[in-house]
């Protein structure tokens, strides 16, 4: 399996699935869906705001690290803006809009641009002076994916745990494209 046929369907698949979990959120609370975006599990935990503008970076991140390039300016700053959302969320608009524009970008991308990306090597720098040397194939296993399923589940219960009625097919809906049909009796 090449990193394109593993990345780029499950970012698109699962951003598209925190566009109708925010559908959902609204439809069923319109009047604390934006609150929701202050909402946390825990004190020290990042809120839905910033989960939500953390898988649309992470997302894409990885689509700039696998072709060896710099991540711009304008996705560093969804970044920021995700560190920033416990002092302001913003609203639901601008949530869905980082969402769409992730999205976007990776539909743009041709169905291999990220296969060159499994041998070349990354250094992932985090904050507090932490490094990481990796291959592009070890960095998509080891940090790009579970750091993306992190944000994405924690987004998702987060809506649950704020009491917006969502289960397992709300958060895999992709899946019923290979639902195997109930035999006739």
């Amino acid at each position: 399996m090449s990193l394109s046929s593993l990345l780029l369907p499950t970012y698109r698949q699962m951003l598209t699935t925190l566009l109708a979990l925010l559908d959902k959120a609204e439809q069923q609370m319109p009047e604390r869906a934006e609150a929701l975006l202050a909402a946390r599990l825990a004190p020290d935990m990042f809120p839905l705001a910033s989960q939500i503008r953390f898988s649309a970076f992470q997302a894409q991140e990885a689509t700039y690290r696998l072709r060896g390039e710099a991540i711009p300016a304008g996705l560093a700053a969804v970044a920021a803006e995700g560190r920033a959302a416990g002092d302001t969320p913003g609203s639901l608009a601008e949530a869905r809009a980082r969402l769409r524009e992730a999205l976007s970008r990776l539909e743009a991308l041709s169905a291999g641009a990220l296969d060159d990306g499994a041998s070349l090597p990354i250094a992932l720098e985090l904050p507090g002076g932490i490094a990481f040397d990796l291959t592009g194939e070890q960095y998509a296993r080891d940090w790009a994916l579970p750091q993306f399923y992190f944000h994405v589940v924690t987004a998702y219960a987060i809506l649950r745990h704020e009491g917006v009625a969502i289960g397992k097919a709300d958060y895999v809906p992709h899946m019923f494209a290979y639902l195997r049909p109930t035999p006739a009796a």
